[in-house]
Formats: structure tokens, sequence, C-alpha cells
């Protein structure tokens, strides 16, 4: 596996205030936590295929300009946000770093070919039973 190294000074952290729960000081505290990583700013920089997989994994949360946005506010904690945000960050990175398996064409087996072939048939049968009979 190609092990993909974290730049933390690229990483910026926001915190803003979180909907839900939160108890009398939820107007008061900003609990939710905005992450951005920049890829452009990453050093070592990303290798490029792990580069466009990330854009496909990260889909709307990745920015034209390259910044990845990844928000939490799941918990009431600001910690706890904080620590999912950066979990989720590591966890994107390793799924982009794998490489995905090349597929092995295969081809149908004599017995799939056959149970194919009978249900057709009795497709066939059953819709030629629902027209009304020659005279």
């Amino acid at each position: 596996m190609n092990d993909v190294k974290i730049d933390w000074e690229a990483v910026e952290e926001h915190f803003v205030r979180a909907s839900g729960p939160g108890g009398q000081h939820v107007n008061k505290t900003a609990s939710a936590v905005q992450l951005r990583y920049d890829l452009n700013r990453a050093r070592p920089p990303l290798p490029t295929q792990v580069r466009e997989r990330l854009r496909a994994l990260a889909g709307s949360r990745l920015t034209r300009d390259e910044i990845l946005i990844l928000e939490s506010s799941s918990h009431r904690s600001q910690e706890r946000n904080r620590r999912e945000a950066r979990e989720r960050l590591v966890d994107l990175l390793a799924r982009a770093a794998r490489k995905p398996k090349t597929r092995i064409a295969t081809r149908p087996g004599l017995g799939a070919k056959r149970r194919r072939l009978d249900s057709k048939k009795k497709r066939a049968n059953k819709k030629s039973l629902r027209k009304p009979p020659i005279d």
C-alpha cells in the first residue's frame, strides 16, 4: 500500500457554532469544526494518482482551489469534533492512497448460460399464452 504522509502545516481548523443539541451554552460556544486541507500547500505533494482518486472520493468537499473541506458537528465537545474531522481526513487520504484492484474479465459458465436461456424460454412461453388464439 502506498503510504501518504499528512502535512499538518497545510491543515487549518476553524471552529463555528453547531446546530442541534448543546445545552445552556449552545449560542455561546463554537463546538463544530471545519477542517481545511490545502492540497497545493501539502509537503511532500500528493502523487498524481492519489490526487486523482482523492478528487473522485471527495466530490463536492473539494473546492476548485483544491482545498478539501471536512465538517464535524456530531459531538457537543469541540475536541471530539476536532478528533473526528482529523480521523476522517486520515481515512479519506488512506482510501485515496489504496490502489484499486484491477478487474479480471471472466466469461459466464455453462450452467449460467443454460439457466439464462431456460428463464428466457419460460418468459416467452408465458407471454405467448396471453395472446388470443389464432383461427
